[in-house]
């Protein structure tokens, strides 16, 4: 759907491959060489925070940081980390759970964890549909989706991490009641996403009757660098959107009639 003005048609979704067919990761993991102070954290730092998914054997986020009965919370391509250290910082007793495959920004995120001494957070440096495939049902409170890569051209549409199939797994590892939230500056995306949210149940749009309230950041927000770039190359307006996940239908009693 247009959002640039108000809420209109919603955009048209293509028939997608089959949602339990595995997605093709895409994008790029190098770039430009580490540092040596940030080498030396690649050696030494990120061994002790990478997430490995057992083969096997049950995986489970509580089994990361050991202690059970707080918040896990991901966010999925955290880019350089400013959002995630920040909440993590914010929030010392929830444990977090970073995706992020480009070296540069795992670099970036682990300078800022070992500077500012940050516990609670743990990293996965692989693609983040094979740690959702590995979650287990209602294991996550809250996912973010900041900023993601659009893949602007229409030929590289189905490289874009919002999918059928993709969705399909947040709604089962995010709580009933937990929340996913996305934020681009591309309206294409934006509506791209909006559009297959509303064609999944298990997910409900967090409305408001504050006009426009889709260019309204999230409680709390600091601009990341993404964001930043996007208004020195102007793109005025960011969409973020939030989504909660769906309580379960309740099944109504059945009660038979009492016999005559």
């Amino acid at each position: 759907m247009s959002m640039g003005s108000d809420v209109s048609k919603p955009v048209r979704l293509k028939s997608e491959r089959s949602k339990t067919e595995h997605r093709a990761f895409f994008g790029r993991k190098s770039g430009k060489r580490l540092h040596g102070g940030q080498q030396q954290l690649f050696d030494n730092l990120l061994p002790q925070l990478r997430v490995e998914l057992p083969e096997g054997k049950v995986f489970s986020p509580k089994n990361i940081f050991g202690r059970a009965g707080r918040k896990k919370i991901l966010e999925i391509g955290y880019g350089g980390g400013e959002h995630l250290t920040r909440q993590a910082l914010k929030n010392p007793d929830d444990d977090f759970i970073g995706c992020e495959v480009f070296r540069g920004g795992i670099g970036k995120i682990l300078k800022k964890i070992d500077a500012e001494n940050i516990p609670n957070i743990s990293l996965f440096t692989e693609d983040a549909y094979l740690l959702l495939k590995a979650l287990p049902d209602a294991s996550i409170d809250a996912c973010y989706l900041l900023y993601p890569d659009p893949w602007p051209k229409l030929r590289h549409h189905k490289r874009r991490f919002i999918s059928a199939i993709t969705l399909q797994e947040l709604a089962r590892v995010i709580i009933p009641g937990g929340l996913f939230y996305f934020a681009s500056d591309i309206e294409d995306y934006a509506n791209w996403t909006l559009a297959h949210m509303l064609h999944q149940p298990d997910f409900e749009w967090k409305i408001s009757s504050k006009p426009q309230f889709w260019h309204i950041p999230f409680a709390g927000w600091q601009p990341t660098r993404y964001e930043a770039k996007a208004r020195r190359e102007g793109r005025e307006q960011s969409f973020y959107f939030s989504f909660t996940r769906a309580l379960p239908a309740k099944v109504p009693l059945m009660f038979s009639s009492p016999s005559a």
